[in-house]
């Protein structure tokens, strides 16, 4: 089984660049994803993307994401819960609306989203840590 984080040394700033833009493009995926399904113009995503995006900032800010942001557990649940409770409750405080089905389908996306990654990166780190040859 994967380990549930990457374990490494110090994270290089391109690791913690790479991870928040992964991120966050990968909400701005899903609020394209959920336009187009509902025969919405890709012109107003910036409408359904900023409190997601506002969430997600949020989290990262909050837990300090950029000290551990491959970790899957600590990092990932929570940016994950984060990013969802706070895209719903700033999609509530503008107006916009929050069915239930939406609620439902915006966690289980972007749990897939911003787990899935980070589950990835678990996995080929580990194969390439098996692939090395141990010096004895």
């Amino acid at each position: 089984m994967a380990s549930l984080h990457i374990k490494a040394g110090p994270i290089p700033r391109s690791s913690i660049i790479t991870a928040g833009v992964l991120d966050a493009v990968l909400v701005l995926a899903f609020a394209a994803i959920g336009r187009l399904s509902h025969k919405e113009s890709l012109a107003g995503l910036g409408v359904t993307y900023w409190p997601f995006l506002g969430g997600l900032i949020i989290g990262w800010l909050l837990l300090r994401a950029w000290r551990h942001p491959h970790n899957i557990v600590w990092t990932g649940l929570a940016i994950w819960i984060v990013t969802v409770a706070g895209g719903l409750l700033l999609r509530l405080a503008s107006g916009q609306g929050v069915q239930l089905s939406f609620a439902i389908v915006t966690t289980i996306v972007l749990g897939v989203f911003l787990l899935g990654w980070r589950a990835i990166a678990a996995l080929v780190q580990r194969a390439s840590r098996q692939r090395m040859p141990t010096h004895s």
